[in-house]
């Protein structure tokens, strides 16, 4: 009988577990929801500050476009059509049902579709994040292992001041560095604006180094960074003490205990990287004078073509955002305790 009570006990709770969502799942579903939430009134007050900022700009779109010469009644007609006369909030509110159906509007200065114009100039910059992306991630890795990892205080320190060095160098200081030198010392790297791979990848190599390490350079240190002390803080745990105690060699501990624990964060920086990789693009690309997203965003600031500057922030704002909460994501799903713990903050 006590055998059939236990069965029946283990059936009736098997039964019912199914259909019984786990702490886990809810505040896992809970968090989602927050960092979406979250993310939307972030993307929406940044989309909103810097369509007020616009409005604060010495100059409006008709005299800058038209010019002083034009006369009254085509500055007015400009102005009608493209709804420049109604109240700030307005013209604002509009934009962002027109942008959550997929429009963008249109450019104030070529009277195309911004989609169009983005769509244009998007190869270039990805070109462009791509590579620095590449430089900063290998490079940090290396720099961060030998900071991390290396037994000699000279070395380990060398590694540290190579990382501060290039987090100390702004990128307008950098890249002119750079086009000096390459000017005066030749190099084969020339300032060719855009090429793309798939047509030449030698001479795309070759236009793309130099603002890609301009770009890329200030990424490394904080890979760097990251990885070293994430890696320190990995080989103070008890669990090291224990497999050194066990007998297992250095390259086994570093390879099965320190490097697994010391990736989440080194990720999370990667990841969010891209972000900060595209507003950087704004001083690089108009340095070196490559035709991507960021060259586009600085002259339309110029030329006042709220449309097409709306439109980059939207875009560089979801992608620094999204990259966020994915990273927050993945690590709640690799560690659902986390949840709980950024609940507790």
């Amino acid at each position: 009988m006590p055998r059939s009570r236990r069965s029946t006990a283990t059936t009736s709770t098997s039964a019912t577990s199914p259909s019984t969502p786990s702490w886990v799942d809810v505040r896992l579903a809970g968090f989602l929801l927050r960092k979406i939430g979250t993310a939307a009134i972030t993307l929406l007050v940044v989309l909103l500050v810097v369509f007020l900022s616009l409005q604060l700009l010495p100059g409006g779109f008709a005299e800058i476009v038209l010019g002083p010469r034009a006369s009254e009644q085509a500055r007015q007609e400009a102005i009608e059509r493209f709804g420049l006369d109604q109240p700030v909030l307005v013209q604002f509110g509009n934009w962002l049902l027109a942008a959550l159906q997929g429009d963008l509007g249109v450019s104030l200065v070529s009277g195309r579709p911004v989609v169009d114009e983005i769509e244009v100039r998007l190869p270039p910059t990805l070109q462009l994040v791509i590579v620095a992306l590449l430089i900063a991630v290998v490079a940090g890795i290396v720099l961060g292992l030998v900071a991390g990892l290396a037994r000699h205080r000279a070395v380990r320190g060398s590694a540290r001041l190579a990382g501060t060095l290039s987090l100390s160098l702004p990128d307008f200081v950098l890249g002119t560095l750079l086009l000096y030198l390459a000017t005066v010392w030749g190099w084969g790297l020339t300032n060719r604006g855009y090429i793309p791979f798939w047509v030449d990848p030698a001479g795309a190599l070759a236009s793309v180094i130099l603002p890609a390490i301009t770009l890329g350079l200030g990424g490394v240190a904080l890979v760097m960074r990251t990885l070293r002390d994430s890696l320190q803080s990995t080989l103070a745990q008890p669990f090291i003490s224990t497999a050194v105690a066990r007998g297992d060699s250095p390259s086994q501990i570093v390879r099965r205990h320190v490097l697994r624990n010391s990736a989440a964060p080194t990720v999370t920086v990667i990841a969010l990287l891209i972000g900060g990789f595209l507003g950087g693009t704004v001083v690089v690309e108009t340095l070196f004078s490559v035709p991507g997203i960021g060259y586009f965003f600085a002259t339309s600031v110029r030329s006042r073509d709220f449309a097409v500057v709306q439109a980059i922030v939207l875009l560089s704002a979801t992608v620094f955002i999204v990259a966020n909460m994915i990273v927050d994501v993945v690590q709640v799903l690799l560690d659902p305790r986390r949840a709980e713990r950024r609940d507790a903050a």
